[in-house]
C-alpha cells in the first residue's frame, strides 16, 4: 500500500506528487490519459492572472507565492531533466485602462510594479501594435513559460521516483467506515493511506458518489498559434479579454474563448475566425503570418476561480486540489505546497480557509 495516491496528472497533480515525494512519501499517480495533456497542455502559460487587480484575494495569495518560486523551480527542473520550461520575463502590456486606479492600488499593495504608458510609448515598445490607446498599463515583471515543457519536465523528474500509471481511469473511490482506502480502476484496486483528487474539470465527477462534490465545471477555451518570427512581438499583450503571448522562438499564441459546452473538447470554425480577426486587429503583422495550430482545452471552472484545496469533510484521508479555472499554472506551486502542508500538519504557507469545500466563493 502506497502512502499517497494522486488522481490526475495535469500540472496540479504533477506538482502535488512532486511536493509529496520531496517530503519522503511513497506516491502513486494515476492519470486517465497522458500526463499534462489536458488543460495544462492547452493553456497559455502566463505566470499571472489576467487583470490581476480584478481577481479575488485568495487567487492573488497563491499566485504571488508561486511567482516567487518559479525562477528557482524552472532552473532546478532544467538541471534535473534537460527540459527547459522557458521561464521568460517579458512583461505584460494591458491596453484596457478603465480600472486604472484599481490597478495602481493593487500594484502598490502587492509590490507589483505597474507603469502608465502614454501614447506613443506603447508603440515604442510594441511597434507592430494595431490599437493606439491614449494610455496603457505596463507590468514589466510578468513572466511566462511553456506549459507543455513544464509538464514534461516535472514528469521526467518524477518518473523514476513514483509509481506513474497513465491511461488508467479511476472508476470509483473506495471508502469504508468513513475512511478512504484507495480507488478502483479497470485494472483492479489501488490501495493507499491517503488520496488526493487533482483531476481538474473531472474532479466533481469523481466526488459525486460522496454526495457533496465541489462546484467545478468544464469551461472550454480555444487558442490559435501563429508561426511568427522572433522580435515581431515582444510583450504579453492583453486587450478586451484576449491575449497574445510571444514565445522565445517567435511563435505567438493567441486566445482565448470561454465556452460552457460540457465535456465536449473540440474546435469550431466560428471561434477560429473570431480569434483570428481579434488577433490581426491587435497585431496586424499576424495577417501575414501562417496559423500553425488551433486547439481547445477544458478548464476546471469554479466560482470566482478560487480553487478547492484541503481535506474532504467526513472522509478521513481524502483530499482535493482542483478547480483552478484559468490560473492553474500560476497557482500550481503554491497550491501543491499548501496541499502537502495540510496533509502533513505542517505550518501552512497561506491561510487555507478560503479554499475549503464550504468556503464562500
Amino acid at each position: 500500500m502506497r502512502d499517497v495516491l494522486v488522481i490526475g496528472g495535469g500540472i496540479i497533480g504533477l506538482l502535488t506528487a512532486r511536493e509529496l515525494r520531496l517530503s519522503g512519501a511513497e506516491v502513486t499517480l494515476i492519470e486517465m490519459g497522458e500526463t499534462g495533456r489536458e488543460s495544462s497542455w492547452a493553456g497559455g502559460g502566463i505566470v499571472s492572472p489576467l487583470y490581476p487587480w480584478r481577481t479575488p484575494e485568495p487567487i492573488t495569495a497563491l499566485s504571488r507565492w508561486s511567482q516567487g518560486v518559479y525562477p528557482a523551480l524552472t532552473t532546478q527542473l532544467l538541471d534535473e531533466t534537460g527540459i527547459d520550461p522557458e521561464f521568460t520575463i517579458n512583461g505584460m502590456l494591458v491596453l484596457d485602462d478603465e480600472d486604472l486606479d484599481q490597478a495602481l492600488g493593487w500594484g502598490a499593495r502587492h509590490s507589483q510594479p505597474i507603469e502608465i504608458l502614454q501614447e506613443p510609448a506603447p508603440h515604442a515598445i510594441e511597434p507592430e501594435l494595431g490599437p493606439r490607446p491614449a494610455r496603457a498599463l505596463h507590468l514589466p515583471g510578468i513572466a511566462q513559460l511553456r506549459p507543455p515543457r513544464l509538464s514534461k519536465a516535472v514528469r521526467r523528474a518524477l518518473e523514476k521516483r513514483i509509481d506513474l500509471r497513465e491511461r488508467e481511469e479511476v472508476c470509483e473511490l473506495l471508502v469504508e467506515q468513513g475512511r478512504v482506502r484507495g480507488v478502483r480502476t479497470p485494472k483492479g484496486q489501488v490501495e493507499a493511506q491517503r488520496v488526493v483528487i487533482c483531476a481538474g474539470a473531472w474532479t466533481a465527477k469523481l466526488l459525486e458518489q460522496l454526495g457533496t462534490p465541489p462546484d467545478i465545471q468544464p469551461v472550454r477555451g480555444q487558442m490559435l498559434l501563429f508561426h511568427a518570427k522572433p522580435g515581431q512581438i515582444n510583450h504579453i499583450t492583453l486587450h478586451a479579454g484576449r491575449y497574445a503571448i510571444p514565445r522565445r522562438d517567435g511563435r505567438v499564441l493567441f486566445g482565448s474563448t470561454l465556452e460552457h459546452a460540457g465535456f465536449v473538447k473540440r474546435t469550431t470554425a466560428e471561434d477560429k475566425e473570431a480569434l483570428y480577426h481579434d488577433a490581426i486587429d491587435l497585431f496586424p503583422v499576424l495577417r501575414r503570418t501562417p496559423i500553425e495550430d488551433h486547439w481547445s482545452g477544458l478548464r476546471p471552472g469554479s466560482p470566482s476561480g478560487i480553487p478547492y484545496i484541503g481535506a474532504y469533510p467526513g472522509i478521513e484521508g481524502l483530499y482535493f486540489n482542483a478547480g483552478h479555472f484559468r490560473n492553474g499554472l500560476v497557482m500550481g506551486p503554491a497550491s501543491a505546497r499548501l496541499m502537502v502542508d495540510l496533509m502533513l500538519s505542517r505550518e501552512p504557507i497561506l491561510d487555507p480557509t478560503p479554499y475549503a469545500l464550504n468556503a464562500s466563493r
